[in-house]
């Protein structure tokens, strides 16, 4: 089979699992209450949401630019990170989050010149964003209990240990490089499939393994105050629908979706965030109908970002002059 071919099999799978799980959504809403719920909404805390999404985003994209510039791109300004994130949320409405990215790539690329460094800043990026949000969302759980009685904190607490050993010994400029060394060994047993982007991931970690703690210390906190302003978004969200439930819920909560957003199995998080979010309310007796609305002013945030993305594209556009190579 064709290459091509695949990649359009892949995307139409994308579509029809988008597909099946809104159809799920949907099938349990009852639209009179939807229509009363969407009247109710508090549209204070909505504009908070809308706020502090922009807040986020710039902020990751300062980030950014502090890895690139460790990566030797230092002439990468902070506006033209938040203009290509703005830009890959835009085609994130179309194509799954991981594969919009590479628009990202593309545009700081073409800006750089410089495309194996920006990949594997990205790539270091896109880690320690994970790492951040586990971290969090199992210290969330944890403290939560949930059910499981002593054994949930317990077990939390030495998946925390291991994730933070494990980055660690990752990035130390000694352990790091012979962790990979095995990790690719062991990878020779399993498919292409599974085997080549963690290949990836370990060829362009090799970069920041000589880093140095305080860098790594710097980014993942910055990434931990992201990861806060992310909850404090899904509390404005639920309080903007009437939902009061625990706010450690709510961390663990956005922890999960934000880590099953990572999946490129649907496009634009539609219907793993609405069906998440449904079935995990629903233990506090919200209905159906509102925490779809709740949803929906998630989901609004990426709206949000892609208008600022078009506006970033069609500016990058206008100046542009005729007959001369974009750098945008």
């Amino acid at each position: 089979m064709e290459e091509k071919t695949k990649r359009i099999l892949k995307f139409l799978l994308r579509w029809l699992i988008t597909a099946v799980l809104l159809w799920l959504v949907l099938s349990r809403i009852n639209f009179r209450q939807m229509r009363l719920a969407i009247k109710d909404v508090r549209w204070q805390f909505l504009i908070i949401v809308w706020i502090l999404t922009v807040i986020a985003f710039w902020i990751r994209s300062v980030i950014m630019r502090l890895i690139l510039k460790k990566q030797g791109c230092g002439q990468v300004k902070t506006m033209k990170v938040f203009g290509a994130s703005a830009v890959t949320s835009l085609y994130s409405l179309i194509i799954p989050g991981p594969l919009s990215t590479g628009v990202k790539w593309y545009i700081l690329k073409q800006h750089t010149g410089k495309g194996s460094n920006v990949l594997s800043g990205m790539v270091y990026n896109q880690m320690a964003e994970i790492v951040v949000k586990v971290l969090l969302g199992l210290v969330a759980i944890g403290l939560t209990g949930l059910t499981g009685g002593w054994k949930v904190p317990v077990g939390c607490a030495i998946m925390t240990i291991v994730v933070i050993a494990v980055c660690v010994l990752l990035l130390n400029r000694w352990t790091g490089p012979k962790i990979s060394a095995i990790v690719a060994y062991a990878l020779r047993l399993l498919p292409k499939v599974i085997r080549r982007p963690v290949e990836t991931i370990l060829e362009q970690l090799k970069v920041f393994q000589t880093a140095g703690y305080w860098f790594h210390l710097l980014i993942a906190g910055v990434n931990l105050v992201v990861s806060f302003i992310g909850v404090v978004i899904y509390i404005c969200a639920a309080k903007a629908a009437w939902i009061n439930v625990p706010v450690l819920a709510l961390v663990w909560q956005s922890s999960v979706i934000f880590i099953l957003g990572r999946l490129p199995i649907s496009v634009a998080n539609l219907g793993i965030r609405e069906y998440t979010l449904i079935e995990f309310l629903a233990l506090y007796g919200v209905t159906a109908p509102v925490a779809l609305l709740m949803s929906m002013i998630i989901f609004s945030t990426i709206i949000l970002m892609a208008i600022l993305g078009a506006v970033f594209q069609i500016t990058w556009a206008i100046r542009v002059k005729p007959g001369k190579k974009s750098r945008a």
